[in-house]
């Protein structure tokens, strides 16, 4: 039996321990001795996880696919360009995507953390190119849009955005006065449901996290749609006098 056909029964609270004791110390002293404490509890059953969720989101006939040797998110933090210095993330993450490869955009995500865990899908700051893409599918159809919001706002997995722009960005300026104006200056579109510590340390999290992305599907077919296909130009594309400057998204 494999990690990937074998079922998933929970997190066992040494998980969440390792996790809370790991806050406290975060340093290569303490992480050294307990790394196996950590491909045991940790990574070991949610590479089940992410198997036994692929394999339902298959027999439901979702377009996700989950890698259970790749789809999870290393431990340690790239700490080159950051301020906070410390090495290891203080949680464990997952995606799951059409293709089964980590980068592709769209993405049904598993987060594990004490009293922080959730199951999350969308499209987190995307490139500029598909951000771009994904601003003008909601100036296209804007009533569409907002009619989607509104679907999964009525599920209750509001849409949302950790950051946006103060004002519409340029070239679409067109969304002013359009009931889908304010998600035009967002820089990310994603759903979320947080899911406790009980709820991760049980095997019904494999339908709690299944049932969520057939509840989501809409958001992310409009993002693949806008990801798979050309879009006319918003504004016509003229060359220049002198050099703009640098697009605000």
């Amino acid at each position: 039996m494999t990690a990937t056909t074998a079922g998933f029964a929970g997190f066992r609270p040494a998980a969440f321990v390792f996790f809370r004791e790991l806050r406290d110390n975060n340093d290569p002293a303490w992480f050294r001795p307990r790394k196996a404490v950590y491909e045991a509890e940790v990574l070991a059953p949610f590479r089940i996880l992410v198997g036994a969720v692929a394999t339902a989101l298959g027999e439901a006939g979702l377009p996700l696919v989950g890698d259970p040797q790749h789809g999870i998110f290393r431990i340690y933090r790239d700490v080159r360009f950051s301020a906070d210095k410390r090495l290891y993330k203080t949680h464990a993450g997952a995606v799951l995507t059409r293709s089964g490869r980590r980068r592709d955009p769209g993405v049904l995500y598993i987060h594990v953390a004490p009293g922080e865990s959730m199951v999350a899908a969308g499209f987190w700051h995307p490139e500029p190119g598909l951000l771009a893409r994904l601003r003008g599918a909601i100036l296209s159809d804007p009533d569409g849009f907002v009619a989607m919001a509104d679907g999964l706002a009525a599920a209750g997995h509001p849409l949302s955005s950790d950051e946006r722009l103060t004002r519409l960005p340029r070239g679409f300026e067109a969304a002013k006065g359009t009931p889908a104006a304010e998600y035009v200056c967002w820089k990310s579109f994603t759903s979320h449901a947080m899911l406790s510590d009980a709820e991760m340390q049980s095997s019904t999290l494999v339908g709690r996290a299944v049932g969520f992305a057939r509840t989501v599907l809409p958001l992310l077919e409009w993002g693949w749609e806008a990801s798979d296909h050309e879009l006319p130009s918003v504004l016509p594309i003229r060359t220049p006098k002198r050099p703009l400057p640098k697009p605000d998204f």
